[in-house]
C-alpha cells in the first residue's frame, strides 16, 4: 500500500463521522488521498489520486464491487429524460452523488457494498427549468462545506443541505429561469464561500459568476462577464443596437482557484447570438475568455479571449488546470472547444504556448506564435475575418471543430508526476447555417435566440489526446469510434474514461495502451473518480446518457440510438 494511502485512511479513522469538512481539508488533499472532496479533487483541477491499489499490472482483474439505482430519468421542458453529468465526492466511506435534476444521494460505501443513507430531492420544477435548458437535464455534482452538503439546482437555486440528515437546512434562488437562466455546474467552495456560475447563453442572457456567503446564504458579489455601458470591455460591444443587453457569456464549469494568490480562474460561454456575429460586431468581452478573478471581490484581475467576435459557438468554459512546473513556471491550461489547447501564465494571463489538439482546424491557420490570437485576428475590424465562416452573405459553411467543440464540458486529468495532460477530444466538423438576428424582432425571453443553427453532415469519433506541458506537444493520441462525453480520471499509472457506448475503459498512462475495459450497458456522460474505504481502492462513476448529444448529434453516431436512458452508480474494485 503507498505512503499516501495509508496517511490518507490513519487522517480518515481519526475523525469522527461526519465531520465538519474544513478550508484547511480542501487545501490539502493530499494528506486524505483515499478521498474525493472537491468536484475536480482539488482546486488546481486535476482530477489525479495518488492511490496505486489498482495499477497497470493489476487493473485487468476490475470486477463490478456493488451498483446502486438512482433516480431523475423523468424528462421536462424540451427534454426527455434526465442524464448523468456528475462526479460522486467521497468522505470517509460516504459518497454524495446527485442525478440530473439535483436530487443528492448519501450513500455509505462500507462494507463492501452501497446503501441509501438519505435522499434530498429538491423538487425543482422540471418544466419551467427543462423548457430553457439548453444542453440537457444535468447536475455535475455537490460541493462539502463544514457539516453541509452543497448543491444547485436546474431552476437556478442553491441548497444546504445537513450532511447528517438529509434535511434542507436554506436555500437561495440564484439564477432566473423566466430569463432562460439555469444552472447545472458543480459548486466550488473557497474559504466560507460557493461559487456559482450559469448557463443560457443560447437564450440570450448576460453572463454572470455569483459567490454566496454559506454562514448566511447571502450573496457576497457576482460580477458580470459581459460589461454593463462604460465599464471595462463594454467598448468591444461596437454594434447601435445594445447588443451586450443579449451578449451570453455563460460560466457553466466549474472553475478552479490558486490560494496562493487567493485568484479564481473561470471559463467564459459562447456570445449570443452564437452564429450571426455581424449582430454584435467588435471583440465582444469577456466572452470566449479565460478569467482570473480575485476570490473575495469578484473583481477581475486579467483576461485572455480565445476566439474574439466568436462566430462558432467555440466556448472557452472548460476547467483551467493549474499547473506548476520544475523551471518555475506556473501555468493555467486550457482546452478549448475552438481545437487548441492553451497555456498562459496565470500571474498575468501572457500566453505561454499554444496547439491544435484535434485533426482538423479549419477556421484559422494557426495561433499567433506570440499572442496566442488566431493569425487572422485583426484588432481593427469589428467582423473578424476567420476562414471558412459562416456570415450573412454566405449563409451555409462547414467548419472543424464541429459546435460541440474538440473539447466540450467533460474534465481533462493531469499527472503532474509524468507531466502529462489527458483530453478527452471530439473529433468533428458540422455545417453551420446563419439566420440574421433582427434587432427588437429576433430576441424573445425563454426563447433560442442562436442566429441560425448546425447540422451533422459526417461521422462524429473521438480520442484520448495525451499532451506534455512542459513542451505544449502531443505526447500520444487513442482514437476512440466515438467521441468521448465524459471525461477523465488519472492515477499514477493508469487513465480511465467513460465512453457514450457504455465502456468504461482504463489505459497505460504514458503509452495509452487499452489494459481494460467494462460495458455499463448504458452510455457514459460522467467523469470517473477513485476513493478508499476500508483500505481498499475503488472507481466510481454514473452511467445514463443525457446532455445534447441524443438530442441534437445522435445522427452522426447512428450506433447510439439504441442506447437507452438510465441512472445508475458503478463502483469497481479488484
Amino acid at each position: 500500500m503507498a505512503l499516501a494511502l495509508t496517511c490518507g485512511l490513519a487522517a480518515a479513522s481519526a475523525r469522527a463521522a461526519d465531520a465538519p469538512v474544513t478550508q484547511d481539508r480542501l487545501l490539502n488533499p493530499d494528506k486524505e488521498e483515499g478521498n474525493w472532496l472537491l468536484h475536480h479533487r482539488n482546486y488546481a483541477a486535476h482530477r489525479f489520486a495518488r492511490l496505486d491499489q489498482i495499477n497497470r499490472e493489476n487493473v485487468k482483474n476490475l470486477k463490478v464491487a456493488w451498483t446502486m439505482a438512482l433516480g431523475g430519468v423523468e424528462g421536462g421542458g424540451i427534454w426527455t429524460h434526465g442524464g448523468l453529468e456528475g462526479t460522486p465526492l467521497a468522505e470517509d466511506g460516504f459518497l454524495y452523488v446527485t442525478d440530473g435534476w439535483g436530487s443528492v444521494y448519501k450513500i455509505d460505501a462500507h462494507g463492501g457494498r452501497g446503501k441509501l443513507v438519505w435522499k434530498m430531492d429538491p423538487k425543482t420544477d422540471k418544466d419551467w427549468a427543462g423548457a430553457v435548458a439548453c444542453c440537457g437535464v444535468d447536475n455535475r455534482g455537490v460541493a462539502l462545506w463544514n457539516d453541509k452538503v452543497i448543491s444547485h439546482t436546474l431552476d437556478g437555486r442553491l441548497i444546504a443541505t445537513d450532511k447528517k440528515t438529509g434535511d434542507v437546512a436554506w436555500q437561495a434562488q440564484l439564477a432566473d429561469p423566466d430569463k432562460g437562466e439555469v444552472i447545472t455546474g458543480a459548486p466550488l467552495v473557497v474559504k466560507d464561500m460557493a461559487i456559482t456560475g450559469v448557463a443560457g447563453a443560447e437564450y440570450g442572457i448576460r453572463g454572470w459568476i455569483a459567490a454566496t456567503d454559506l454562514k448566511t446564504g447571502k450573496e457576497i458579489w457576482r460580477t458580470y462577464t459581459i460589461p454593463a455601458k462604460g465599464e471595462p470591455g463594454s467598448e468591444t460591444w461596437q454594434d447601435e443596437h445594445n447588443a451586450a443587453a443579449t451578449g451570453g457569456g455563460s460560466t457553466w464549469v466549474t472553475g478552479s482557484y490558486d490560494p496562493a494568490t487567493n485568484t479564481l480562474y473561470w471559463g467564459v460561454g459562447n456570445p449570443g447570438p452564437d452564429w450571426d456575429h455581424e449582430y454584435r460586431p467588435g471583440d465582444n468581452l469577456f466572452t470566449d475568455s479565460t478569467l482570473a478573478l480575485d476570490a473575495d471581490t469578484g473583481r477581475i484581475k486579467w483576461h485572455f479571449q480565445h476566439t474574439p467576435n466568436d462566430p462558432f459557438d467555440y466556448d472557452s468554459v472548460s476547467e483551467k488546470v493549474l499547473v506548476d512546473l520544475p523551471d518555475g513556471k506556473k501555468l493555467a491550461i486550457e482546452a478549448d472547444r475552438n481545437g487548441f489547447a492553451y497555456a498562459l501564465d496565470r500571474s498575468n494571463g501572457q500566453f505561454v504556448w499554444g496547439m491544435p489538439f484535434v485533426k482538423r482546424v479549419s477556421w484559422t491557420k494557426g495561433l499567433d506564435p506570440k499572442t496566442g490570437k488566431p493569425m487572422e485576428y485583426d484588432p481593427n475590424k469589428p467582423i473578424q475575418p476567420y476562414l471558412g465562416k459562416p456570415d450573412r452573405t454566405n449563409t451555409v459553411a462547414t467548419i472543424c471543430p464541429g459546435n460541440m467543440g474538440g473539447k466540450n464540458w467533460p474534465p481533462t486529468a493531469y499527472n503532474p508526476d509524468l507531466k502529462l495532460w489527458y483530453i478527452p477530444v471530439i473529433e468533428s466538423c458540422n455545417q453551420i447555417t446563419v439566420k440574421p438576428a433582427v434587432p427588437g424582432e429576433s430576441f424573445k425571453p425563454r426563447e433560442f435566440f442562436t442566429g441560425g443553427g448546425p447540422k451533422q453532415p459526417e461521422r462524429i469519433t473521438g480520442s484520448i489526446t495525451a499532451v506534455d506541458v512542459a513542451t505544449g506537444k502531443i505526447a500520444g493520441k487513442l482514437e476512440t469510434p466515438y467521441p468521448l462525453l465524459g471525461g477523465m480520471l488519472a492515477t499514477p499509472d493508469l487513465v480511465f474514461t467513460g465512453h457514450p457506448s457504455g465502456e468504461i475503459t482504463a489505459h497505460d498512462a504514458k503509452t495509452l495502451e487499452k489494459l481494460w475495459e467494462f460495458n455499463t450497458g448504458s452510455g457514459l456522460n460522467a467523469p470517473p473518480m477513485t476513493f478508499v474505504v476500508d483500505g481498499k481502492q475503488y472507481v466510481a462513476i454514473l452511467a445514463g446518457v443525457g446532455g445534447a448529444w441524443d438530442k441534437w448529434f445522435i445522427d452522426s453516431t447512428p450506433e447510439l440510438k439504441s442506447m437507452q436512458p438510465g441512472s445508475m452508480l458503478f463502483v469497481f474494485a479488484l
